[in-house]
Parts: C-alpha cells; structure tokens; sequence
C-alpha cells in the first residue's frame, strides 16, 4: 500500500520534474513518519488530507505578506493534529517531545566519522 499523494492542489508536496523534494532532512522524517503510520493503518489518507488542508488554509487565512510558506511544517501539524485525534498522543506528550528536540545541538544526529569535508561542534 502506498500513501495516495495528490499531485496538484493545497495538500500536494513541493516536487520538482515529478520527484518529491525535501530541503531538509527533517522534512522527508516528517513526510515518511505520516506515509508510515497510513501503511500503518493507524488513519486513513483522507483523514491525514483533512488534517492537511485544514492546517494550509489556516496558515493562509492567518500568515503575514513576508511570512514563508513551509509546506512540511504543515504536514507535520497535520500528523500531531490526526494523532492528538486519535488520542495516539497527547498534546502535552507532543508539547514535551518538541522542547526536548528542540534542545538538541545543531547536527546532533550526523556522524563525525565519514568521508565529507565540514566542521563538527563537540
């Protein structure tokens, strides 16, 4: 099974020459925890595309002329939405998951040993 991703309208992912596109790292976590939990069985896709369109509407009824568009931070409010629906989470265990990351050093999840060329913070 495979999640029904929409190609055009508000609930489609950024792609570009067909290909799904991710700035960062997180954001592809983010979009392959929701396809997951959906082959899961945990929510059907039409839930998780409310959930989705409910989040991009607000954000557009609500955002600033100079306020970014970030289309994976909706999607991954989308999935804490349908899961606090669920009752699979809390709101508070979502709260207190995302202070704990949010401590976390930059690069905190990267290997020091491997064959690139960058600074690593100890």
């Amino acid at each position: 099974m495979s999640a029904p991703l929409e190609i055009e309208g508000p609930a489609a992912p950024p792609r570009s020459n067909g290909e799904l596109v991710f700035a960062e790292p997180w954001e592809s976590r983010a979009f392959g925890m929701a396809v997951s939990l959906y082959e899961a069985g945990a929510f059907t896709w039409p839930e998780f595309q409310a959930a989705l369109v409910a989040r991009i509407t607000a954000w557009e009824s609500t955002a600033g002329p100079d306020e970014p568009y970030e289309y994976y931070r909706l999607w991954l409010a989308a999935l804490e939405d349908v899961l606090t629906g669920l009752c699979a989470v809390t709101p508070e265990e979502v709260t207190a998951r995302t202070e704990t990351l949010a401590q976390r050093p930059p690069g905190h999840d990267h290997s020091d040993d491997h064959d690139h060329d960058h600074p690593h913070p100890h």
